[in-house]
This record gives structure tokens, C-alpha cells and sequence, in this order.
């Protein structure tokens, strides 16, 4: 059993690891900031998923704490990542698309504003000093 489950663990690392280079492979490739965070957050999370169970099998002793990890890692990389990508979006980062249509433009201004997309980021509202 001890050793089903190295042989386990040593697959599931090389895995992980190669989640991980494809994942920063992703990164590089990706025409824009949406698109890098996709890449960059789906395959990375699956890499180090992957690559925290194959090293709590080779360890049993270290299995709850890799759980304990995973759990983590399950819960914040998509909500940093939406914190990210929101952000942008807000900012004035839009995708890059063929046709030129962003979907979120209509949730972002409803009701038939007519803003349109520009590079700038959105004036600051802020009335203070």
C-alpha cells in the first residue's frame, strides 16, 4: 500500500507540475490581462492542487496539513482573481476582442448610457479636497 501510494504521489506531482509550466506558459501567450489571469489562475490552481496531494501521499504524515492547504487555495485563487479582473475592468482595462464588444459593458452602464469603452481609467468622483 506504502508504495502504490508514492508511485501515486510522484504522478500526481509531475502533474501539478506540468499544470503549473502550462499555466505560465499561459501567462505569455495571452493577448491581454483577462485572458493571462485565466490562464494564469485555472491551471495554476489545478497545478498546485495536483502538485499539494502528491506531496501529502509521498508524506502521509502531512496529509491534513496539505488538505488544509488545498482548501485554501481552492477558496482564494477565484475570488482574487475576480477581485483582479473586476478591478481592471473598473479601471478601464477592457478585453481584446475581435469585434470590439465587451459583454460587461451593459451590467457596467445600464439603462442605455452611452459611455463609451476609452484606455483612460473612469474620472475620479471622488468630491473631496
Amino acid at each position: 500500500m506504502n508504495e502504490v501510494l508514492q508511485y501515486l504521489g510522484l504522478i500526481s506531482i509531475g502533474v501539478g507540475t506540468l499544470f503549473l509550466f502550462l499555466g505560465s506558459l499561459g501567462v505569455f501567450r495571452m493577448p491581454d490581462v483577462y485572458t493571462r489571469m485565466q490562464a494564469g489562475t485555472k491551471a495554476t490552481t489545478l497545478g498546485a492542487i495536483a502538485f499539494i496531494v502528491g506531496v501529502g501521499m509521498l508524506q502521509p504524515d502531512w496529509f491534513w496539513k496539505t488538505v488544509v492547504i488545498v482548501s485554501f487555495i481552492t477558496v482564494s485563487n477565484p475570488i482574487s482573481s475576480h477581485a483582479l479582473a473586476r478591478g481592471s475592468h473598473l479601471t478601464g482595462v477592457f478585453p481584446v476582442t475581435k469585434d470590439g464588444v465587451d459583454a460587461y459593458h451593459d451590467h457596467r452602464f445600464p439603462q442605455g448610457d452611452e459611455t463609451k469603452h476609452s484606455d483612460a481609467p473612469a474620472a475620479d468622483t471622488h468630491k473631496g479636497h
